[in-house]
C-alpha cells in the first residue's frame, strides 16, 4: 500500500557504478526490473552474477501474493476459487494475524475492498458514499478468514485480501533468504522502497538509507531528506506515507491508507512512518499499521513490542512538521 519511492536510497560515490570492490567474495553486482507493479533495485557481492536465480523466485512470488496477476494464488482465494496455497502465502497470512492484533486490528489486509472502493486497490469504484462504505465494512475483518492447512475457508465469500502493505517487505527477505543460501553476505535489497541489508556497501562502509521529508509535490522538486539511517546490522527498513499516494477530488484529498475500523482514509498526523525490524516484512506491516493509528497510539505501540524501532514525522495543530523517535534508533540517525 505504499508508493515506489517512500523511501529514497542513499547510493554513495561509486554505489551505481559497474563492478565496485573485488576480492576473495567477488564484486558488487547490481540487479534491477519490476515486480508486483512496482520496481526493484538489488546490490549484492558474489563471485558469479545470480540473475536467474533472482528472477525465478520472483516469478514464484508474483504468482503467489500479486492481487494484480488473475493466475496468482491471491487472485484465486478472492474469486472463492480451489487452491492450496504455497509457503510463501502461510508466511503472510501469518505473520498478518499476528500484527493485527498487536496493532489492535488497524493492520487488516482485508481492508482490500474499501482500498478498490478509494481507489487505491487493484479495482476501482466512483460510488463511494456513506451507504457503500458501511456495506463493505461488514465483511471487513481479518476474523472473518481463517486458514486451515492449505485452504482458506471464509465466514463470508464476499472477504478479499489484499497484502500489498506487507507482501513488498516480504518479497526483500525472500530475496535476502535466496542470496544468504548462496553464499552472499553483503547486499541491499529494495523493492518498491522498502529494504532487507546486510554488511557492507562497496566502499566497505554500512548500508544508508535515507528517510525524505513529507512533500506533495516532491516528484517534481526532487527529494529532501530528513535524516539518514546507517543501522550496521542485518535488518529490514519500511516507510509508509500518505504524502505521495493520494488524489483531490472537491476540493479534499484523499491518502491512500484506510482505517478498517471507520472505511476512510486515516487522515491522522502522522506524514511518514519509517520502522526498523530483524525482517523487512514486519517493518512493512507495522509502517501501515503506526499510519493509521496516530502519532499518541503507535508511540504507545511500537513501545510495548520488542525489536521494533520506529522514526515518526508528524504534524502538530498548527501544521508544524515533527519527529518522535525511538532511543534504540538514535544511534543509527546521522542528524540527531
Amino acid at each position: 500500500m505504499k508508493r515506489n519511492q517512500l523511501l529514497y536510497l542513499v547510493f554513495l560515490l561509486g554505489l551505481l557504478l559497474e563492478g565496485g570492490c573485488s576480492g576473495s567474495r567477488g564484486e558488487y553486482v547490481q540487479e534491477s526490473g519490476s515486480v508486483f507493479h512496482t520496481l526493484y533495485r538489488i546490490k549484492y557481492r558474489s563471485s558469479r552474477p545470480l540473475t536467474e536465480k533472482i528472477d525465478a523466485e520472483l516469478q514464484t512470488f508474483n504468482l503467489s501474493l500479486n492481487p494484480f496477476h488473475p493466475h496468482s494464488i491471491l487472485s484465486k482465494v478472492n474469486r472463492n476459487e480451489p487452491v492450496e496455497v504455497d509457503a510463501f502465502f502461510t508466511d503472510v497470512f501469518r505473520k498478518a494475524q499476528e500484527i493485527h492484533s498487536r496493532s489492535h486490528g488497524a493492520f487488516d489486509p482485508t481492508v482490500a475492498p474499501l482500498i478498490n472502493l478509494w481507489g487505491f486497490g487493484f479495482s476501482s469504484s466512483d460510488s463511494v458514499t456513506p451507504g457503500v462504505i458501511d456495506s463493505l465494512r461488514s465483511f471487513v475483518g481479518y476474523d472473518k478468514i481463517h486458514l486451515e492447512g492449505k485452504t482458506v475457508r471464509k465466514d463470508d465469500p464476499r472477504v478479499i485480501l489484499n497484502f500489498s502493505a506487507i507482501a513488498k517487505g516480504y518479497a526483500c527477505d525472500v530475496i535476502a533468504r535466496l542470496l544468504e543460501r548462496e553464499g552472499v553476505e553483503d547486499y541491499m535489497v529494495e523493492i518498491g522502497g522498502e529494504v532487507h541489508m546486510r554488511g557492507l556497501n562497496p566502499q566497505g562502509e554500512c548500508w544508508r538509507i535515507g528517510i525524505r521529508k513529507p512533500s506533495d509535490d516532491a516528484e517534481a522538486s526532487g527529494p529532501s531528506l530528513e535524516d539518514t539511517l546507517q543501522p550496521c546490522k542485518p535488518c529490514g527498513i519500511a516507510t509508509s506515507g500518505d504524502y505521495l499516494n493520494f488524489y483531490e477530488k472537491d476540493g479534499r484529498k484523499f491518502a491512500h491508507t484506510i482505517d478498517p475500523a471507520t472505511g476512510y482514509p486515516a487522515g491522522q498526523d502522522i506524514l511518514s512512518a519509517t520502522v526498523v525490524a530483524a525482517d523487512c516484512m514486519t517493518a512493512d506491516a507495522y509502517a501501515t499499521a503506526f499510519m493509521v493509528l496516530g502519532i499518541e497510539k503507535a508511540v504507545e505501540t511500537a513501545r510495548s513490542i520488542p525489536g521494533i524501532e520506529y522514526f515518526f514525522i508528524y504534524s502538530d495543530p498548527y501544521g508544524n512538521y515533527l519527529v518522535s523517535y525511538s532511543d534504540a534508533i538514535l544511534p543509527y540517525l546521522s542528524r540527531r
